[in-house]
């Protein structure tokens, strides 16, 4: 994950931290660099785990992207105050953001524990239209 200085930023958030973001996060960035955006994504969780789950490096791993070295991180106000537009996975954030116009909610998407290609699949079609969308936005 780069540092959010270099261009416009969605920060994902989801309990653990870990799957949904994190999945949302590096397949935004990955399609951002792809299209010439300097669009990027973070991941961050309200109760981060303390590892990213075997499934989901496994499962990013198959996409060509490398998260082993990655702790999930808490998500802070200034975290979010420094995002373009917030994702949130059916984490309640009122009070952390002041300005709700930019937080998105992507609360109907599958549990990642339920079956990885399942909710990356999901996943990845909601950030696909996201990155295709984002001039508009």
């Amino acid at each position: 994950m780069s540092d959010r200085e270099s261009g416009p930023t969605v920060v994902f958030v989801c309990l653990h931290g870990s799957a949904k973001s994190l999945i949302a996060a590096e397949h935004l960035t990955q399609l951002a660099r792809a299209q010439g955006s300097s669009l990027r994504g973070e991941s961050a969780g309200v109760e981060p785990d303390a590892e990213v789950p075997a499934a989901v490096v496994g499962g990013l791993a198959g996409d060509g992207i490398d998260v082993r070295g990655y702790t999930p991180r808490l998500v802070t106000a200034d975290l979010l105050r420094s995002a373009t537009r917030v994702v949130s996975f059916g984490c309640p954030l009122d009070h952390l953001v002041v300005n709700s116009r930019f937080v998105e909610q992507w609360n109907d998407l599958p549990m990642v524990s339920d079956g990885y290609e399942t909710a990356r699949a999901a996943i990845v079609a909601r950030v696909e239209r996201l990155v295709n969308d984002w001039p508009a936005i």
